[in-house]
């Protein structure tokens, strides 16, 4: 689901129009299909309010909000946003309060209150509810997406298995939920690829963000031998940083917390999705739909972080191997097992 790093998962649109003179000469325009004016005119400037169960600063937070910053500075959506909703009541009571001032478009997280946010979201057919981490769809209205970032966290799996010295390669995870499950399977698979004999510690904090609990975590995988970290959840890399291992980071770039530890690390890019369903609101299109397909290395969803330089310290031949694959992976000439089962480690 997600993890940390400075501010830089779902949104309401409100359906109120304004009728330019254009807009009124389209209305009278003879009927048969639309032309690119006809669409140009009908379309509006839609308004999105996010809803975030964890503070702004988590990186799975930091992904959404930087995309739709960036809609916004573009001219494309008026945006507003609610963090720190964690718990099934301060999440429904935020996204209630703002269906009075009639959103075009709700951009929430059901990590808490999948439920509640369904409900809302078939008392207000009008509106676009986009929301993460939710098991499935629901027609008319509501569509699903989450970050899917198995396809990277398994070349960093290859990089990992290929550096550790020790042997033990630690992961630093939230909570056991099938996206977050994906994550790292294809980080061990990754691991495992690169050497038969690696072990990888695996260690759940029950929680999505408590920087101290997972920097606790992580140091307890390095003095049980691990040599490499994988910080899924934010504080892992303060860990590996104190005790000078290597790590990677997760969701967003965290080359800047520790660069004499962090090499790269699975990223998360919202733009091509926010793109499309700011485009949708914009003209109104409001309907249920699957956009889990957008978080692919394929679709410019998913990515590995820049190496900052690392790329001329780490063995070529495995940045060969690493490159290969990722080309592999993007155009659909390998893929990777889906495994949504809880990780056990070795």
């Amino acid at each position: 689901m997600r993890s940390a790093a400075s501010v830089s998962r779902s949104f309401l649109f409100g359906r109120r129009r304004l009728l330019s003179l254009a807009a009124l000469a389209v209305f009278a325009a003879p009927t048969g299909p639309a032309t690119g004016e006809a669409l140009a005119a009908e379309a509006k400037v839609p308004v999105v309010v996010a809803f975030y169960a964890t503070p702004l600063e988590e990186p799975w937070n930091m992904v959404i909000h930087t995309a739709m910053e960036m809609e916004q500075q573009a001219g494309k959506i008026r945006y507003s946003w609610k963090d720190n909703l964690a718990g099934v009541a301060p999440m429904a009571a935020a996204i209630t309060a703002s269906l009075a001032t009639k959103p075009d478009m709700i951009v929430a997280d059901a990590a808490d209150g999948d439920q509640e946010i369904r409900a809302l979201a078939a008392a207000n057919p009008g509106i676009k509810f986009v929301i993460g981490t939710a098991p499935q769809l629901q027609a008319p209205n509501m569509s699903v997406f989450d970050s899917d970032l198995a396809e990277p966290a398994y070349l960093c799996g290859i990089l990992a298995g290929s550096l550790t010295k020790s042997g033990i390669v630690g992961v630093v995870c939230g909570r056991a939920e099938p996206h977050v499950n994906r994550t790292i399977n294809a980080f061990i698979a990754g691991a495992h690829d690169a050497s038969a004999t690696v072990k990888v510690k695996v260690t759940f904090i029950d929680a999505w963000y408590d920087p101290p609990k997972a920097k606790a975590a992580a140091l307890a995988q390095i003095t049980a031998g691990a040599d490499v970290i994988y910080a899924e959840r934010e504080g892992a890399i303060a860990g590996a940083k104190e005790k000078g291992v290597f790590a990677f980071g997760n969701l967003v770039d965290q080359f800047a917390e520790a660069p004499e530890c962090v090499i790269t690390g699975p990223v998360w890019n919202m733009t091509p999705l926010a793109d499309y369903i700011v485009k949708k609101a914009s003209l109104g299109v409001v309907h249920a739909e699957d956009l889990q397909d957008f978080s692919t290395l394929a679709r410019g969803g998913a990515a590995l972080a820049p190496f900052h330089g690392w790329e001329t310290k780490l063995p070529p031949e495995t940045l060969e191997i690493l490159r290969e694959k990722d080309r592999a992976l993007k155009a659909g000439l390998m893929t990777l097992e889906q495994n949504a089962a809880t990780p056990k480690g070795d």
